[in-house]
């Protein structure tokens, strides 16, 4: 284990990404008797934990368990995030994780000598109520990256931490960008996340001094939003999307049903923020240019403005930005929607493309805000040779649906997921079909058949 690194992990229930509470509040609304299972990925496969990792593991689900969102924690998400309802609210007065009856955990070592030291693949099996089980996800990928910092890779430590991400806000802030931490499932642990808010708080400070035009918008991360008196910052995720389409199999419709719900809970103009990539670009924009109709009860008299006038913007999660761009600028253009619209970028985010994103963005006639994660929170040296210490790339996904598999069509075709067969069968029902620009490129897209 590194020498003084702090060995505490998820301190509270509020330790996760809004979306996961915005999503639970609308589940609990629409969805409270969905049975769904989710899935565990490495993607870099190369690195491995260590058996005494995943006894670490084994005992942070057990403190999982004991975790309750206290009357204080109430009273901020009361306060500061007024779209939760009432019966939300109230529901988490007595919710609690259950992973002795939700998560199954496996250790596969890749040579089994029986001591802590041998390495293998971690997996797990997350299954149950979608009510119950949609707070695993951000709590158990953050978990997993610090055992694997704790016990895989040693070579570093602290220092300078705090300072790095003071200068990286300031450096964000002086060049007008409107951020917010995104880093809490790839952190390092939960002590990188407390030093990253310290300095990116300090950053706003100065940049507040200085005059510069940039803003720390507020943390993904509900906890460290109260902790630090920041907003708490997101929307939704795919699984809201992946979810309704694999319970109804209608994919043709299935963006325009989550759409609709997602308003019937919030209303228009709160939590406005759409992710399009779910099942590919195009095929959401044609929802998003029907009028609001279905479950959405508040729609009253505006019931024929367009999903996209109802929204107040979009997020890029995948693909190439500057194609996404210059394709949601010509449909809203289509659409004669001259209001000035966000583009949240999430995708893999530095300084260097912040600031390239940000122009390009801007150009087209959009509000650009950014949701910088692992850049923040996991951007660490080795002590011995100076080199880069990679982070972990795991993903939590949602694999089915009242037995039904759900799966996803990112804007980066290399990131599909879900049972293959239903990844082709829902792209022959979207009318899909895929191109590149010269043979190798990796940046193939989406496109419409005529």
């Amino acid at each position: 284990m590194v020498q003084g690194v702090a060995p505490q992990g998820i301190v509270s229930l509020l330790d996760t990404d809004l979306y996961k509470l915005t999503m639970q509040c609308a589940v609990l609304k629409y969805f409270p008797d969905v049975s769904v299972t989710y899935s565990f990925t490495n993607r870099t496969p190369h690195m491995k934990l260590h058996r005494a990792a995943y006894k670490w593991l084994l005992k942070q689900l057990d403190y999982l368990a004991e975790i309750r969102v206290t009357a204080e924690e109430r009273e901020f998400l009361r306060q500061k995030c007024p779209y939760l309802n009432d019966a939300y609210l109230s529901f988490l007065e007595t919710f609690q994780l259950k992973p002795s009856e939700h998560v199954e955990v496996k250790f596969t070592p890749t040579q089994d000598t029986g001591s802590d030291d041998d390495e293998g693949n971690v997996e797990y099996v997350i299954k149950g109520l979608w009510l119950d089980t949609i707070l695993y996800e951000i709590p158990l990928l953050a978990l997993t990256s610090q055992a694997y910092f704790m016990f895989s890779d040693t070579d570093w430590d602290y220092e300078n931490q705090e300072e790095k991400a003071y200068q990286k806000g300031c450096t964000l802030l002086e060049n007008g960008c409107v951020f917010s931490e995104f880093g809490s499932r790839r952190r390092r642990d939960y002590h990188t996340q407390d030093l990253v808010m310290n300095g990116l708080c300090r950053a706003a400070e100065e940049g507040k001094k200085q005059g510069w035009s940039g803003v720390m918008a507020g943390t993904s991360n509900v906890h460290f939003a109260m902790k630090y008196n920041k907003a708490a910052v997101g929307t939704v995720a795919h699984e809201w999307y992946m979810t309704i389409a694999a319970i109804t199999d209608d994919y043709e419709n299935a963006n325009e049903l989550a759409l609709s719900y997602w308003l019937g809970c919030f209303g228009e103009g709160v939590l406005g923020i759409a992710l399009t990539d779910t099942f590919g670009t195009p095929a959401f924009l044609d929802a998003f240019s029907k009028p609001v109709s279905g479950p959405n009860e508040k729609a009253g008299a505006r019931s024929t403005m367009t999903y996209a006038q109802s929204y107040t913007g979009v997020r890029q999660d995948s693909g190439d930005p500057a194609h996404f761009v210059q394709m949601v600028r010509e449909f809203y253009d289509r659409q004669g929607i001259t209001d000035k619209k966000t583009i949240v970028f999430s995708d893999s985010l530095d300084i260097e493309h912040c600031l390239e994103y940000k122009a390009i963005a801007e150009e087209a006639g959009f509000n650009p805000t950014f949701g910088v994660g692992t850049f923040f929170t996991n951007d660490y040296t080795q002590k011995t040779t100076g080199e880069k210490s990679r982070p972990l790339n795991i993903v939590i996904k949602i694999a089915t649906a009242n037995g039904s598999p759900a799966v996803k069509l990112s804007d980066n075709l290399g990131k599909n997921t879900g049972d293959h067969a239903k990844v082709q069968e829902v792209k022959k029902k979207l009318g899909y079909v895929e191109y590149s620009w010269e043979e190798g490129d990796e940046s193939r897209r989406w496109t419409k058949q005529a």
